[in-house]
C-alpha cells in the first residue's frame, strides 16, 4: 500500500511539472467560492440559491482552471495583479487602525504632491515638513 501512494505522489508530481499550481490568487478563488456556498445555505429563494451556487461553481472552476495552466507567465501577472489590489486594500485598513491607534499623539496629514499619508508628531503651531518620497516641502498646521 506505501508503495501505490509513493507511485501516485511521483505521478502527482510529474504531471504538475511546468503548471501554475496554487497560488494567492487561488486562494482567494476559493475562498470566496466557500463564502458564496455558506450564504447560499441560509438564503430561501431560488433563484438566488442557483445564482449564488452557480457563481462559487464558476469561482471554483477557475481557480482549478489556473492551478493546472502551463502558461506561467499570465497567470503570474493575474496574481500580481491580484496582490496589487489586495495590497491597496489592507494598506487603507491598515491605515485606518493607525489613525486610531495614534490619534493622541500623531496626526496624518496628505502630501500635497504624491498624495501619501505622513504621521507627524500631535505638536500644536504650523510646521514645515518635508515628504520622504518626493522631497517635496509643504507646510502643515496642527490644532
Amino acid at each position: 500500500m506505501k508503495e501505490f501512494f509513493a507511485k501516485l505522489g511521483y505521478k502527482l508530481r510529474v504531471f504538475m511539472t511546468g503548471r501554475t499550481g496554487p497560488d494567492e490568487l487561488y486562494r482567494f478563488l476559493n475562498m470566496a467560492a466557500l463564502v458564496l456556498i455558506i450564504i447560499d445555505i441560509f438564503v430561501r429563494n431560488e433563484i438566488a440559491n442557483a445564482v449564488l451556487f452557480g457563481a462559487a461553481i464558476l469561482l471554483l472552476l477557475v481557480a482549478i482552471f489556473r492551478a493546472f495552466s502551463k502558461n506561467v507567465a499570465k497567470r503570474r501577472a493575474e496574481n500580481a495583479k491580484y496582490l496589487a489590489v489586495r495590497g491597496k486594500v489592507t494598506g487603507w485598513f491598515k491605515l485606518q487602525r493607525d489613525k486610531v491607534k495614534f490619534r493622541k499623539t500623531h496626526v496624518f496629514r496628505t502630501c500635497p504632491n504624491c498624495k501619501r499619508t505622513l504621521r507627524l508628531p500631535r505638536k500644536k503651531g504650523e510646521h514645515s515638513v518635508t515628504c520622504p518620497v518626493c522631497k517635496t516641502k509643504f507646510s502643515v498646521k496642527v490644532r
